[in-house]
């Protein structure tokens, strides 16, 4: 793995160098737009909204309209905006893991102590580890600031980023009114999750689609007709009342078990 971040994460006066790890990748396929014609790859290029020509990258620079003109930002701008924070990872208080909701989870980072901050990381660890909290901090990436969680799993740590309270939309702006619930209609809604409930394993789940996709692309690969599964639809008899459809639902899971 490469390490897309190096620098410290600080909690009280203790100093950890760390590096940080992607802890995801992406289990769809990448797949390349083509010219139908002949196959050929359909390239992007960056050109010049005015003149029409392309721009190589060293002439590229970022800017931010402001009053009908743009202020171009460089690199020492997106520094200045916060130099503490650059290479740092404050840690400015520890919290219940129970307490964030999970809305606002984002990426997860494998953390890497660098030379001389193993002792120290792996303090950090197992006080974690022990306390079942996690610490809460705000990191520069790039040229974003962000909010984060740092926690430990198995043998290491993980810093989490967490979106501010800024980036969730209000839920009031939605059209939601609630109808009366009954005693039975609500308790057979609670026998329906205690049946279906199982205990948590993601090793039992996998990218299904994904995988069918790269059979057929095999299958056309060696020049054969790839196989297009059927999905047999079964007729059910849709019925308008809520007890009815919870209590066919709770005959169905104990017939499958």
């Amino acid at each position: 793995m490469k390490a897309i971040w190096k620098g410290s994460i600080n909690f009280g006066l203790v100093n950890i160098p760390i590096k940080l790890y992607s802890a995801t990748q992406s289990s769809t396929l990448d797949l390349d737009m083509l010219d139908r014609s002949d196959h050929a790859p359909i390239r992007f290029k960056r050109v010049n909204e005015n003149s029409g020509k392309e721009v190589p990258w060293e002439n590229i620079v970022k800017g931010y309209k402001y009053q009908d003109d743009y202020v171009i930002l460089e690199e020492a701008d997106f520094e200045e905006a916060s130099p503490e924070k650059s290479k740092t990872i404050q840690i400015e208080n520890f919290l219940e893991l129970k307490d964030v909701d999970p809305m606002y989870f984002e990426s997860p980072y494998y953390v890497e102590p660098e030379k001389g901050g193993m002792k120290a990381y792996s303090l950090l660890h197992q006080a974690l580890e022990k306390t079942q909290k996690a610490g809460l901090a705000r990191f520069v990436l790039r040229t974003s600031e962000y909010l984060c969680l740092i926690r430990s799993i198995k043998k290491g740590l993980v810093i989490q980023k967490i979106r501010f309270p800024e980036e969730i939309r209000n839920m009031d702006e939605l059209s939601i009114e609630e109808p009366a619930i009954n005693k039975k209609e609500l308790d057979m809604a609670l026998a329906l999750i205690k049946e279906y409930t199982t205990p948590f394993d993601l090793s039992s789940f996998k990218n299904s689609y994904t995988e069918s996709l790269l059979n057929i692309i095999k299958a056309k690969a060696a020049g054969k007709r790839p196989t297009i599964r059927k999905i047999k639809a079964e007729t059910v008899k849709k019925s308008d009342d809520l007890m009815d459809q919870l209590m066919k639902s709770l005959s169905v899971k104990k017939k499958v078990s």
